[in-house]
């Protein structure tokens, strides 16, 4: 009873739609890139920039929402690099995210050192408050668990059902499908299979430094080494849990999300009796069980990892 208990409480889900939202942003993110046919392993080290450039932007005076324009500049840096070496110069995809990755962590470490070389303690700033919308916020159950959330988060689900929109109802999301399929037919058409590409990396990548930001500027008040911790991996597995699909990226951020928030609670009521170790690894056992049941019949895009050149056939 105690389990159902938590799987019922409005604070429950409360806890999994915050842990899920820094996923939501990274899942899209690598949606956007993949279904143009880009891989981008660069995820992580794009995340840990954004958490990084959205709190310094914060703390050195631009604003919370100045905070989520640097983060999402800062991602579409690194977006472009890995655009660059990957799209035009074909070269591997594997090599060039993790190339990104260790760029872009490094890079952030070393500007938070340099800028604040003395702190033994990263500097707080004032994140996004929970909403208190009216009449949504007071409503039981969901007003809890989803109303009373922070103004990020509704930025996250609203760019679920515009992601959604651009790629399943627009002539661009058309082409961006169509790039990540069969470029060749895209250029046939005269359109630039580079353009397109690029573009849906830059700002796949903008969208996964959100998540980053989110971390720094909304969960937590400041910048620390670690914070990421694995999520943008994470992301990556989600990608194919989705069918590379908006609505079923949201679906399986809150299942991590739920996941993750089951385990906290979970641990206080029979944490005696196992080791704490058992109880973090659950959410990602979860993840590959679902993973391995959905990965199998998923609708890969087919050009997803295959250089593409100028004139090829």
């Amino acid at each position: 009873m105690e389990i159902i208990d938590i799987l019922l409480a409005a604070s429950f889900w409360e806890a999994a739609i915050r842990i899920a939202t820094p996923l939501i942003f990274g899942v899209l993110g690598a949606l956007v890139c993949e279904r143009a046919g880009v891989l981008n392993l660069g995820i992580e080290g794009i995340f840990t920039a954004g958490a990084m450039a959205g709190w310094m932007a914060v703390w050195l005076g631009a604003g919370l929402w100045g905070g989520v324009l640097v983060a999402a500049l800062a991602g579409a840096f690194f977006g472009l690099i890995h655009a660059i070496l990957t799209v035009p110069l074909g070269l591997s995809q594997h090599v060039s995210g993790i190339g990104v990755t260790l760029l872009a962590t490094s890079l952030s470490y070393f500007t938070y050192r340099t800028a604040l070389p003395d702190v033994s303690s990263p500097p707080r700033i004032e994140p996004f408050r929970p909403l208190d919308i009216p009449f949504l916020s007071d409503l039981p159950f969901i007003g809890q668990a989803l109303f009373s959330q922070t103004a990020m988060t509704m930025l996250a689900l609203v760019l679920v059902f515009v992601t959604g929109w651009v790629l399943y109802r627009t002539p661009l999301g058309l082409a961006i499908r169509a790039v990540g399929d069969n470029p060749s037919s895209v250029e046939a058409q005269g359109l630039s299979v580079y353009g397109l590409r690029i573009g849906a990396v830059v700002v796949g990548s903008s969208l996964m430094a959100l998540g980053g930001a989110f971390l720094t500027m909304s969960a937590f008040d400041a910048f620390f080494f670690g914070m990421i911790n694995g999520r943008g991996w994470v992301c990556i597995a989600l990608t194919v849990f989705a069918s590379w699909r908006p609505g079923k990226a949201l679906i399986g951020a809150l299942l991590f999300g739920a996941f993750d928030a089951f385990q906290v609670r979970l641990q206080t009521e029979v944490g005696a009796f196992l080791p704490s170790q058992v109880f973090l690894m659950m959410p990602y056992i979860l993840s590959i069980i679902a993973l391995i049941v959905v990965a199998r019949k998923a609708d890969y895009p087919k050009a997803l990892l295959v250089p593409w050149f100028k004139g090829q056939r």
